[in-house]
């Protein structure tokens, strides 16, 4: 029982130190303390197998092979997102909103749209189960062994959570990481990677799961799907996802009218590149 005690001890604390460093960004140890402290679980988890678990921060290493991705069924479609690209449109959308509310007070939430490899990760009693692409919207892949060497994706949660529930996200690789990838390519004579984005998606389908853990990806969540989640808006969904550890986009905006809802679209149209 020490030894378990142990072993989960520092499972907790390792989780606690991945969170202040990835989502917090106010690391409390150096990287060389984490080290030490991930070396001596995995050396534990090694000698004492019989207390394997698939969330364990060890498994952010990656090492796992999965030859074929299975297909799974999203319980809530995931849907695609309409666009447009001019005030008018956005007006006449509101107008009709306006028309089916009738009298009943409403506001916006305004959110960036990231572009990266869309997301479903489900979570039961504060653990990660698994996590699949959008694919179709209604059938996808499970990547899960690959998400699971993310910093940026927790494995066991904070706070006070729904026991059943699912969160979805983006995928994404920053332009310096894709810069700094691209670089380490031409350096060893291989291809650059064309794009952002189709090089996040890619790496979700990589076999060899520390190929992925050597990437540096990131995962944005904003959107829940369940039931009894305890949130009315999507801004208080937004903070709750937060305070459960997850990482959360801090450039959303509660918007009263859609005046602020302009504003906001006329701030990002000129601060977009500094992103």
């Amino acid at each position: 029982m020490e030894i378990e005690k142990k072993i989960r001890t520092l499972r907790e604390s390792l989780h606690e130190h991945n969170y202040l460093y990835y989502i917090k960004d106010s690391p409390e140890i150096s990287d060389y303390e984490f080290d030490q402290l991930l070396n001596t679980l995995v050396a534990l988890e090694q000698l004492y197998p019989e207390y394997f678990d698939p969330n364990s921060p060890t498994q952010r290493v990656g090492g796992g092979i999965t030859k074929d991705f299975k297909t799974r069924s999203h319980r809530y479609p995931m849907y695609s997102l309409s666009n447009t690209y001019s005030k008018e449109e956005l007006t006449d959308w509101a107008n009709r909103v306006e028309k089916v509310l009738g009298d009943e007070e409403y506001a916006f939430t305004c959110e960036l749209k990231y572009d990266g490899a869309s997301i479903n990760l489900t979570y039961e009693n504060g653990k990660f189960v698994r996590g699949v692409t959008r694919g179709d919207g209604s059938l996808g892949d499970d990547v899960s062994t690959n998400l699971r060497t993310l910093p940026t994706i927790p494995l066991t949660l904070k706070g006070d959570y729904p026991p059943v529930f699912e969160i979805r996200g983006e995928i994404i690789l920053p332009f310096d990481g894709f810069q700094a990838l691209n670089e380490q390519r031409i350096q060893r004579g291989e291809e650059p990677f064309m794009n952002p984005r189709n090089t996040a998606s890619g790496s979700l389908k990589l076999q060899d799961s520390s190929l992925v853990a050597n990437r540096p990806l990131e995962c944005f969540l904003y959107a829940l799907a369940g039931e009894d989640l305890g949130v009315d808006t999507q801004m208080e969904s937004l903070e709750k996802s937060r305070s459960w550890g997850f990482k959360v986009p801090d450039t959303a905006k509660y918007a009263g009218d859609l005046e602020e809802v302009f504003q906001y679209l006329d701030y990002w149209d000129k601060n977009r590149v500094h992103l």
